[in-house]
């Protein structure tokens, strides 16, 4: 984060989006890991496994609620780091 407000790129962290159904807000909120421009939501994980369903269905979940198109998810958990871009 300190690097990105040093070079003046906009980010968030723990970003809450708020769930909407039928026009209704839902009592639970979803929360990415790092929301960039407000376009780029970018998801960190450390499993030592690779990039799994679950990582990527939570990353499709983050990005419906939003309204960025562009996922993702990076991984620092394995030998050499891992990463998998998401578009909606």
């Amino acid at each position: 984060m300190y690097e990105a407000t040093l070079k003046d790129i906009q980010i968030e962290r723990e970003k809450e989006f708020k769930i909407e159904y039928k026009q209704t807000i839902l009592p639970h909120s979803f929360f990415a890991d790092f929301v960039f421009f407000n376009k780029i939501i970018v998801e960190v994980k450390a499993n030592e496994g690779a990039i799994n369903d679950s990582c990527i269905s939570q990353t499709l979940n983050y990005l419906r609620a939003s309204d960025c198109r562009v996922g993702l998810i990076i991984n620092f958990g394995r030998k050499s780091l891992e990463h998998q871009r998401l578009i909606f």
